[in-house]
């Protein structure tokens, strides 16, 4: 080799060696990653998104979880509760990365491990994000029950930051974007509209009410579809079968999915009715830009979009609960009831003010006057 190749070469390998960090970054990036997480929103009678504040319902997360002000960001209103995105890694050799996800329509408000920029909550970075595969780390715990442990049952490498362990990044926030897909009744049926320029790959239009469930499937569709009401004659094992199968389909592995399904059984498939789709992936990278340095082999992005609908059934419960005082069934409606009660007064179905003040305030004031308490 000529002499100025060997100089320039060991002029290469001295410039490289130090930003590599002792072997932990290798110059062309093994890893893969693996990201799930959901859209949350609310239908208002034309299918539209409404504003509402989930962040004040009972606090499904550990109290080792990052929040927003300390809490303050649980007061937060918006159109969608971007919910429980987790990032998976996969490498055969120690890695250190860094990792990036902007929300520019929202505002990051619960995270897990340290970010390094905290102060930006419309974007969040995993700075000096170390990839451990194979290490033996004590993970943070609580004695209480939260559906975040249930993420951690894949085969994902552990991470490091700041000086916490996990088997993934976890973050959630609030935004105000317009979500791809608006349900709404008609006198022929139910109208799903899909916004976007990305069809749909796949809708479930699901229904609960008082433990019977249904649901009808629409796939790879543009513009709006008619669909029934479904059938109270279905079974969620079924359906969660179905949805595995589409998350692996969608780029995820097993375990991942039945991560998924794990995470969020309790609420996908309770009471009232809701549309579950798959939200495309160019709609999330446009959402929700992820880079990650050194670029990563692979990155697989799945996200279930769910739009609550205030059916007839449901609203002729808040009726009849409002009207018998019944506090236990309204409570029921959770996080959704204020919106609910909302568009029904809007549409001038509510029309006992003394209701409205004296059984909605209270059932708001149990279930969500103040931030969320975690779970110790």
């Amino acid at each position: 080799m000529p002499r100025l190749s060997v100089q320039k070469s060991i002029l290469a390998v001295a410039l490289v060696a130090p930003l590599f960090g002792a072997g932990l970054i290798q110059p062309d990036s093994t890893v893969t990653v693996h990201e799930w997480g959901t859209f949350t929103s609310v239908a208002g009678e034309h299918g539209e998104s409404v504003v509402w504040a989930p962040l004040t319902a009972t606090s499904d997360l550990p109290c080792f979880v990052h929040t927003l002000g300390n809490g303050l960001g649980k007061y937060m209103p918006g159109l969608v509760r971007m919910e429980t995105p987790v990032d998976y890694f996969y490498t055969q050799t120690p890695t250190k990365i860094s990792v990036h996800v902007g929300f520019p329509s929202g505002t990051i408000t619960e995270w897990y491990p340290k970010a390094s920029s905290p102060d930006t909550y419309g974007a969040i970075d995993w700075a000096d994000l170390n990839i451990l595969p194979g290490a033996s780390l004590k993970l943070p715990s609580s004695k209480g029950e939260s559906r975040y442990y249930a993420a951690r049952a894949t085969d994902s490498a552990m991470v490091q930051s700041g000086g916490e362990n996990e088997k993934l990044l976890f973050y959630r926030g609030m935004a105000n974007f317009k979500v791809p897909v608006e349900p709404a009744y008609t006198a022929d049926g139910l109208r799903i509209r899909n916004t976007g320029t990305e069809p749909i790959s796949l809708a479930i239009l699901f229904e609960n009410q008082n433990g019977r469930v249904g649901y009808r499937i629409t796939r790879d569709f543009k513009g709006e579809v008619l669909v029934k009401s479904p059938e109270l004659n279905g079974t969620v094992e079924v359906l969660r079968r179905d949805l595995i199968a589409e998350l692996e389909h969608a780029g995820m592995y097993p375990k991942e999915a039945v991560a998924m399904l794990e995470t969020w059984k309790d609420s996908w498939f309770e009471e009232g009715m809701r549309v579950i789709y798959l939200t495309p992936r160019a709609t999330v990278d446009n959402i929700l830009p992820l880079k990650i340095a050194p670029a990563p082999r692979d990155v697989q992005r799945a996200f279930v979009g769910r739009v609550e609908i205030l059916s007839p059934a449901t609203e002729q419960k808040i009726r009849t609960a409002m009207g018998a005082s019944d506090t236990a069934g309204l409570q029921k409606m959770g996080r959704f009831l204020q919106p609910f009660v909302t568009e029904m007064k809007d549409r001038h179905v509510l029309t006992d003010s003394r209701l409205e003040a004296d059984y909605v305030q209270q059932i708001a004031g149990r279930i969500g006057s103040g931030p969320a308490q975690c779970v110790q």
